[in-house]
């Protein structure tokens, strides 16, 4: 087989009608790209033989011209390793040019910041994580070797026709085992026809917004709630009606009498984020008669309700749906691990066509590969087993922490959510849990204020601890530290 270079081919302009000479224009070409970091230290550049082939013209201006810029430091060339940019004199140059001015954007409001999470951006928190992270969960207990054994008979099997994008709903063997799943374990009524493979739950949202609301729509968000689902709908112009979350869930009388006429609401009847809580069967069939009556849309997230940890499993709000104003909306992300960037959306069958356009029109499609791989995990008993071996350990780790809460902080102090998913609420009222998670953080211990999840003027204090990702053994000493850093004697 005949090799190829690796290096990457710069853009070069050639003009042959100019005055300055072919070699002068090649120089001048990389001089100016390393000088503004389009190429950067230690950068492959083509060889001269490669690169008049590409510009079409003669090796001699090449080579003169790659003879000036190693002469003046730009490149270094090496025996038998190429030529590539100096390490010396692009160190002297920025490689980042940062606007003077104010420049207009969209009208459209800000999203909130990260730094709600109070979490220093520049800390270890997103290269490793650390004891209550949110989300992360026990990455050291998958069955990797399945998994790499599963990758390996996919990279194996596929030829030429798997490099294609293939169905931008999603890949038909994995929306079969999807389908086969959530109306096994989460009672969802669908076929596999009604499934839509995307990146992730927030990916879902946005799909659902374009699909469903214009600027200006009402749109019912539980108080608290995931600050980044909020985040969606403010992007797209929607006015947010915060609607209280109580030990039922959602109140579907306080959100009728705030915006009856809502057009979408977004709810996590299985179990709530941060708080929760589990909505109640006839809080479930009233919000369902108000969206049948108003003509309203509810989009159901439902991202760890496979893991229950007291009383019977839940099944899902789509479930009790007869008029199908549900948008059932799940994830592999804790379930499987986050980087899968993997999840799905259950569409009504009369808005089929507005979402397969909105796909389309997005390309929201994960790659091929990961989904065929999913689809045997899922079919070949994996993902079942799975999911029971990590129930139980959660369920360990969920018990742990509840006892050592109860032992270590006062009497006063309320833990909710516990009884599903893989992180539960310590509310803390009187406390800037924003300063005293970002202090924590300092400490290697990741708090995620629990008044950041609200959008009104009085935001409960506290912290959502996730228990996934800390051992058993770990956690005494993680509460420990976190007694510390609230400040109890």
């Amino acid at each position: 087989m005949k090799t190829v270079s690796a290096a990457l081919l710069p853009i070069i302009t050639i003009d042959r009608s100019a005055e300055r000479p072919l070699h002068r224009q090649v120089y001048d070409a990389y001089r100016t790209a390393i000088a503004d970091g389009t190429l950067r230290v230690a950068q492959k550049v083509p060889s001269t033989r490669v690169l008049a082939a590409e510009l079409g013209v003669s090796r001699s201006p090449v080579l003169h011209a790659y003879a000036q810029l190693v002469a003046e430091g730009y490149l270094h060339s090496r025996v038998g390793a190429g030529t590539e940019v100096s390490k010396v004199l692009a160190e002297r140059h920025g490689s980042w040019s940062t606007p003077r001015s104010r420049r207009a954007t969209s009208g459209m409001r800000p999203v909130a910041k990260l730094s709600t999470l109070a979490i220093p951006a520049e800390s270890a928190f997103w290269r490793c994580g650390g004891a209550f992270v949110v989300g992360q969960v026990a990455n050291d207990q998958f069955p990797v070797r399945v998994w790499n054994a599963l990758v390996t008979r996919h990279g194996r099997r596929k030829g030429v026709n798997s490099l294609d994008d293939g169905n931008p709903m999603g890949l038909r063997a994995l929306r079969e085992a999807i389908a086969v799943y959530v109306r096994t374990v989460r009672a969802v009524k669908c076929e596999a026809e009604q499934i839509m493979v995307v990146s992730g739950p927030l990916q879902a949202l946005e799909v659902s917004a374009r699909v469903l609301l214009n600027a200006g729509h009402a749109v019912w968000i539980e108080e608290p709630a995931c600050p980044f689902a909020r985040n969606v709908f403010t992007l797209h112009g929607c006015r947010i009606v915060s609607v209280p979350v109580d030990g039922e869930g959602l109140n579907v009388e306080t959100g009728i009498r705030e915006c009856g006429n809502a057009r979408v609401a977004l709810v996590t009847p299985s179990h709530h984020y941060p708080l929760g809580v589990t909505m109640s069967t006839s809080r479930r069939l009233r919000l369902l008669d108000w969206a049948e009556r108003s003509g309203a849309w509810i989009l159901e997230v439902d991202c760890d309700g496979e893991y229950r940890h007291e009383g019977k499993p839940v099944a899902s709000l789509q479930s009790l749906d007869a008029n199908s104003r549900v948008v059932y909306i799940g994830s592999f992300d804790k379930v499987l691990f986050p980087s899968l960037k993997l999840g799905y959306v259950v569409i009504p069958p009369d808005l089929l066509e507005p979402f397969r356009s909105i796909c389309v029109a997005m390309d929201t499609g994960p790659p091929a590969f990961g989904q065929a791989v999913v689809a045997d995990f899922i079919r070949e008993g994996h993902f079942s087993r799975h999911i029971r071996r990590m129930r139980s350990l959660y369920g360990e780790r969920r018990n742990e922490l509840v006892e050592n809460l109860r032992q270590a902080l006062p009497l006063r102090v309320q833990a909710t959510g516990g009884q599903a998913g893989m992180q539960l609420a310590v509310i803390l009222d009187g406390i800037n849990d924003l300063e005293v998670a970002k202090r924590a953080a300092r400490q290697q211990l990741w708090l995620s204020p629990l008044s950041a999840c609200y959008s009104g003027k009085d935001p409960r204090s506290g912290f959502v601890l996730g228990f996934g990702n800390v051992p058993v053994a770990d956690i005494s000493k993680a509460v420990h530290r976190l007694r510390a850093a609230v400040g109890f004697q």
